[in-house]
């Protein structure tokens, strides 16, 4: 006999190394939940897949104007900002260049389907699969249920409509990830809305562009340079800190250096937003837009 335990039980050698596996196996095992549990709690929920967030982003993208702020003196040029957004693509399209657009971080889907009116195909990409939920429904029948909130738990029931002007099917829905995308191939325009101050390390994502873009193709990025930890490791923030030698380092100093000799910045400008929470309480932002084009593809 192998062994003695306290209890006056003998063991076999082949019935101690069974147990001891038993024992090693629970013990990896009870590891691995204890993880994943840890995992769990110390991960915070995507606050893009929440519901309410759901249908405050639904009504930011596709309230009509004189149905989301009904105060006579508020900020009238925030509206529309999804709208604005592709238009602002449009704008500066040229000629030649490839009609494939892309649209990082499209939540639910309006500057996408505008983009469809200037390029015959379009690809939008969420994180959130809540987000591309919607969008998948929208191009399936044009139409989307959901309501703007007035006050607590009351508000008012609309539906989000596709023009008709705009091809439904030029348009793809897929959830993705900004830092690293799928292969998807080339496009004539990408545009990230309100997107690198939401991505865990943004500089991926930039140094993709370089890849992803043809020449004379548009890079349209806007962004309120509102870093948080919440979202990105301060290690990763292009702005908002001081360097080693003490001087300010802003989101624009680091994205110029990083877009580097790859594209030029063509325009730049403050373009207001407004997202409503109540039908008192909306957030006022104004995200700084800028537009390069791709000049070397060699680089």
């Amino acid at each position: 006999m192998a062994g003695e335990l306290g209890l006056g039980v003998s063991l076999s050698r082949d019935m101690l190394k069974c147990g001891l596996l038993a024992g090693l196996g629970a013990g990896v095992l009870g590891s691995g939940i204890y993880w994943l549990w840890k995992r769990t709690r110390e991960t915070p929920p995507n606050p893009y897949e929440d519901e309410r967030m759901n249908h405050m982003y639904m009504a930011f993208h596709y309230t009509p104007p004189d149905e989301y702020l009904v105060h006579p003196n508020g900020p009238i040029t925030a509206l529309d900002f999804p709208l604005r957004c592709a238009q602002l693509c449009g704008k500066h399209q040229q000629e030649g260049v490839l009609k494939r657009a892309l649209d990082v971080g499209c939540a639910v889907g309006r500057s996408t389907f505008e983009l469809a009116r200037d390029f015959e195909e379009v690809v939008g990409i969420d994180y959130s699969a809540a987000f591309i939920h919607r969008c998948q429904e929208l191009k399936m029948t044009g139409r989307s249920a959901y309501r703007l909130k007035t006050e607590g738990d009351l508000g008012e029931d609309k539906i989000a409509a596709i023009s008709p002007e705009i091809d439904r099917q030029r348009v793809l829905f897929m959830v993705g990830d900004g830092c690293n995308l799928p292969q998807l191939g080339q496009f004539g325009c990408v545009l990230a809305a309100n997107l690198i101050c939401r991505l865990p390390d943004p500089r991926p994502f930039f140094i993709r562009l370089r890849s992803i873009v043809v020449e004379g193709g548009l890079v349209v990025i806007t962004s309120p340079y509102s870093w948080l930890e919440q979202y990105t490791p301060k290690a990763n923030w292009l702005g908002g800190y001081k360097d080693n030698e003490g001087r300010e380092v802003s989101g624009f100093d680091s994205m110029k250096e990083i877009m580097g000799t790859h594209f030029e910045l063509v325009e730049e400008m403050g373009m207001p937003l407004l997202i409503r929470e109540t039908v008192r309480l909306h957030q006022w932002t104004v995200a700084h837009a800028t537009v390069w084009r791709r000049n070397n593809v060699s680089g």
